[in-house]
């Protein structure tokens, strides 16, 4: 079944060398733009919309056009149309929106912008970017929610340009800076899988899932707190399928260092290096563990306590505040739905987490990409089952699945053992009778 399932989305994915998908897909997303842009209940993601439509809709328009003429429009033109589209989807919304706010209109950033950006003038003032219980209590009821900064250490220095900017100015605003370090990623991503041989039309399609469609557009131009998460865990899988370690390991660094969403992609990862050798395992280890400790002791040193109410209390649904992320996907309906829905969904997210796990012992992944794979559904199943979550999670699944396509190489190819040559023997001739 599944083998059928993989077939077909393969056979759509190259029909018409792409194209038709690409016309899909970029229609699909101007009908998804304008409808957020008239029913969203979140203003940000309606100025979004109104915005993105345009760069959807034009993009749609310019695939079908190559569409007609496929046989001269190749994966230079799909690879330039995914770049301008990013541009007036995500960075272009994105660029408005933060002028807006910098020019006092109300309603242009998520949240978690705010919250970021005051963790990073926390970690000037005090070292830690973290409140504390205490602290946080003594906000007026309706702050308490921004009071709490749920990622790691190293997330607050998105904000810090904006602390270092007493004008406020649009360029300080966290998101561009979460555009700058995710294009980084993802560039480097697909130089890296380019140069080791990767698929050019698999690349095409790679990028637009991670820049392009709704999930990491909208996400960007709004929030953009996965981004950079997600682009450095890509980067981590890329080195990884080029066989390089080490910066495989700086990029899982990275990303640990921001959010917790990185440790599946880290122990994942550290299963595939297992396959490689010691020396794959200890250059993975040296950026995975370093770069997140070297974060984190600073903030542990001077409030361990402020640490935990931040990133472990507030997640769990321990502290002063619920968390807002309630996307009615099943975990969070069975929780709210069903007596005990709460013990019933973790008990399922708990038996997916060990299907998963005999899974990973029994077929160990020997690939970047099966790794990759392994990862999407890991994640898939448990952001599906967790009682509490967000709709926007999704992109790292996602991601994660279709990235798989492009992280096969040439050189993940079985190496076919050369057959040795057997000596050829010759017909001796038969002894002369002798003479009578």
């Amino acid at each position: 079944m599944w083998l059928r399932v993989g077939r077909a989305a393969s056979a759509a994915d190259q029909a018409r060398g792409g194209l038709a998908l690409d016309v899909v897909l970029y229609a699909v997303s101007a009908l998804f733009a304008a409808y957020t842009a008239m029913a969203s209940t979140l203003a940000p993601h309606r100025v979004w919309g109104a915005i993105a439509i345009a760069g959807y809709g034009l993009a749609a328009v310019a695939a079908l056009v190559q569409l007609n003429r496929h046989q001269s429009a190749g994966v230079r033109a799909r690879a330039w149309l995914v770049g301008v589209t990013w541009a007036t989807t995500a960075l272009l919304p994105l660029v408005i929106e933060a002028i807006q706010r910098a020019a006092g209109t109300a309603g242009r950033a998520q949240e978690e912008v705010i919250v970021i950006e005051d963790g990073g003038q926390r970690l000037i003032e005090t070292g830690t970017p973290y409140l504390g219980r205490a602290a946080i209590a003594a906000l007026d009821a309706p702050d308490r929610l921004l009071g709490y900064l749920p990622y790691q250490p190293a997330m607050a220095s998105f904000g810090l340009v904006r602390a270092a900017d007493p004008g406020a100015h649009w360029w300080s605003d966290a998101r561009v800076w979460f555009a700058v370090a995710t294009a980084l990623a993802l560039g480097t991503a697909l130089y890296v899988l380019r140069r080791a041989g990767a698929d050019p039309a698999r690349l095409i399609r790679a990028a637009q899932v991670a820049t392009v469609l709704p999930l990491c557009a909208l996400t960007l131009a709004t929030g953009g707190d996965d981004l950079p998460v997600l682009g450095l865990c890509l980067l981590a899988f890329a080195f990884a399928a080029a066989r390089r370690w080490g910066w495989a390991g700086v990029a899982l660094g990275a990303a640990a260092a921001l959010k917790l969403f990185a440790w599946p992609v880290a122990i994942v990862l550290g299963v595939l290096a297992l396959t490689r050798g010691r020396r794959a395992v200890l250059r993975l280890a040296a950026g995975t563990l370093g770069l997140p400790a070297l974060t984190l002791v600073p903030a542990l040193i001077v409030d361990a306590s402020a640490f935990v109410e931040n990133v472990l209390r507030f997640p769990l649904g321990h502290g002063l505040v619920v968390s807002p992320a309630q996307s009615p996907l099943p975990g969070y309906l069975i929780a709210t739905a069903l007596p005990d829905g709460r013990y019933v969904a973790l008990g399922l997210l708990a038996a997916a987490g060990l299907a998963i796990g005999v899974w990973v012992i029994r077929r160990p992944p020997r690939t970047a990409a099966a790794a990759a794979v392994v990862t999407g559904v890991g994640l898939l199943a448990a952001l599906l089952l967790l009682p509490a979550t967000r709709f926007g999670y999704l992109l790292y699944p996602v991601a994660f699945l279709v990235w798989a396509g492009c992280l096969r190489l040439p050189t993940d190819e079985p190496r076919v053992p050369r057959q040795r040559r057997r000596p050829v023997t010759r017909p001796q001739p038969a002894p002369s009778e002798p003479a009578g």
